[in-house]
């Protein structure tokens, strides 16, 4: 309503009147105001005049003059005015309004200056007597042609604005109603006029809406019966062509929206024609958010994948890349093929996801890898072992004894990497469940302490659990996080030489309890840190111990089941302090 052209009309007009209203009404107004003031003055000018003939004779027999006062309260009467005489010392000789004795001396006042100079005057000022505006009007009382006194005439002007405000309430009253109408008729005028365009424009949205789909043509012979048969033959063109299109579009986007690949066509400037939901969510991209005709970059950004678009279509041949989609993690194998004749200038891309393909490999190569180099440890070991005892250690039994028992460690670490590998799987696919109930820090810390405590001991190390007993429970398996904190405990032990500490414990921060284990020993480098949690990985081979190099992702995927988050601080040579978190109960 408010970008009407109806609306714009009615205000325009509203506006002018109003203006050209104002602009009479003030101009009447300040005609009669002017008017009536003078008509005010004049009138007081003869009053004064008579008032000051009519005192001559009794001021000259001298004062007090029984006949002056009855003089001036008679016109006082009659003319509702205040009446005053002056003498020529200023003095007041008759007052109608008070007291002449309780009044000022008037012989610095500007109208009884004036008089007293012979000249007849009028002034407008503030009365100090009556704190009022009042119109002040002075003739001399003249005797044998000499001024004996000053005859002066007041009104309030409360009287004469209330007359003009009459006046004023008038002529506002009889502008506005002229103004209204004027607007009335300016409305009419306005909806007379505009109706068929009104109407052509309602025809126009609704079939913009698909409410209708023609535009009854008009019998009017002016300009907009012309402009609404023009709209009419131009909307049946339309509506022929599109449903044509239509038939096309819907087999079209049958076809892609079944496809799993994502499909992009894109021009020579590189702007994307068309896409279909499959890449859309390929790339994450909001088709909605994103303008008309979005570059291709804009869609799949990257550009390894434009790159591959610019050299398919100025070589004119199909070309494919695979490339890693970042932050989504996919991996992508692109098909670039020019459409040629068919579409002059673009260039068909095809999206295939290969990332589950790309991720299996991966893991299949890592899975190989690790195991292979596990295993191998222990198999050479083995293999050195009996090709010794073959060559004639067997006849030596205290060494016989002794590779037997390198033998059994042997064997022993071969049986924890398999028994480690199967806990790692089946907690990673979900088959370890959880008992979980409310249970304090201390009932978890302790047990595992005291576990480790001999090994501290044989490791020359001092193990200490300094976990407060006021702590709040926490939701949680305590056999499995007892199983996190022997991991940890184990690692620290392990990289902390003798004479070292570790500490375990545990503080509430906000809704979660945060275990701890800190030691004093070798630390981590800190390109290490972030990748201590994964599978066989081990921060110093040198000093890893033998170890499988699963224990710590083994603690990480128990903390995240039970929806907590675990971490490492450390400074190399000072020590490692490794950190998880739970919720509290």
């Amino acid at each position: 309503m408010r970008n009407s052209f109806r609306l714009r009309v009615i205000l325009y007009s509203a506006a002018l009147v109003t203006l050209c209203l104002a602009a009479f009404s003030a101009y009447i107004y300040s005609d009669i105001r002017a008017s009536t003031l003078e008509s005010f003055r004049a009138n007081l000018h003869h009053e004064v005049r008579m008032v000051a003939l009519q005192s001559a004779a009794p001021l000259a027999q001298g004062l007090p003059n029984p006949q002056l006062s009855q003089l001036m309260a008679e016109n006082a009467r009659l003319t509702g005015a205040r009446i005053t005489i002056i003498l020529p010392d200023g003095s007041v000789a008759a007052e109608t309004w008070k007291d002449p004795a309780d009044l000022d001396n008037h012989a610095n006042r500007p109208e009884f200056i004036q008089a007293l100079a012979g000249q007849e005057n009028d002034q407008i000022r503030y009365s100090a007597t009556l704190k009022k505006d009042l119109l002040y009007v002075a003739a001399p009382v003249l005797y044998q042609n000499q001024v004996i006194a000053v005859a002066r005439l007041a009104v309030l002007m409360d009287d004469v604005n209330q007359a003009l405000s009459s006046v004023l309430s008038r002529i506002l009253t009889a502008a506005a109603l002229t103004g209204l109408v004027v607007i009335l008729l300016a409305s009419l005028m306005a909806a007379t006029a505009l109706r068929p365009l009104l109407q052509l424009t309602q025809a126009v949205q609704a079939i913009s809406q698909g409410r209708q789909k023609n535009i009854q043509p008009s019998a009017r012979q002016d300009e907009v019966g012309q402009l609404s048969r023009a709209f009419n033959h131009l909307t049946t063109q339309l509506n022929n062509q599109l449903e044509a299109l239509s038939t096309e579009r819907s087999k079209l986007e049958i076809v892609l929206n079944q496809m799993s690949d994502g499909v992009v066509i894109v021009n020579e400037s590189g702007q994307v024609l068309l896409s279909n939901p499959a890449a859309a969510r390929m790339f994450e991209a909001d088709l909605d958010a994103q303008p008309a005709n979005p570059t291709l970059i804009e869609i799949v950004r990257s550009h390894h994948l434009v790159d591959l678009w610019q050299r398919s279509h100025a070589a004119q041949e199909p070309k494919t890349l695979i490339q890693e989609i970042i932050p989504e993690r996919l991996f992508v194998q692109a098909t670039a093929t020019p459409l040629g004749a068919a579409m002059p200038g673009c260039t068909l891309m095809v999206f295939t996801d290969i990332t589950r393909l790309r991720r299996l490999e991966t893991v299949r190569r890592d899975f190989v890898s690790n195991v292979s180099h596990e295993l191998r440890t222990p198999l050479a070991s083995l293999k050195a072992l009996t090709e010794t005892l073959d060559q004639g250690a067997l006849e030596d039994p205290p060494a016989a004894r002794r590779f037997l028992s390198r033998m059994d460690q042997e064997i022993d670490n071969l049986i924890q990497l398999v028994q480690e590998f199967l806990e790692l799987s089946r907690i990673e696919s979900g088959r370890v469940p959880l008992e979980r109930s409310a249970v304090f820090p201390q009932h978890i810390t302790a047990p595992a302490v005291e576990r480790m405590h001999l090994q501290a001991e044989r490791a020359g190390l001092t193990l200490e659990d300094l976990t407060p007993t006021d702590l709040p429970t926490v939701l949680a398996d305590s056999t499995r996080l007892q199983q996190v904190l022997v991991n940890l405990i184990h690692n620290a032990v392990k990289f902390t030489q003798p004479g070292g500490k570790v500490q375990v414990g545990a503080y509430s921060e906000g809704q979660q309890v945060v275990f701890y284990v800190r030691d004093t020993g070798v630390g981590i480098a800190p390109d290490s840190l972030n990748r201590i949690f994964e599978r066989f990985y081990k921060a110093d081979r040198a000093r890893s111990g033998g170890g499988t190099g699963l224990g710590l992702s083994i603690a990480r995927h128990l903390v995240e089941l039970h929806g907590g988050r675990i971490w490492a601080d450390s400074v190399q040579s000072q020590g490692s302090t490794f950190y998880f978190s739970l919720t509290t109960a």
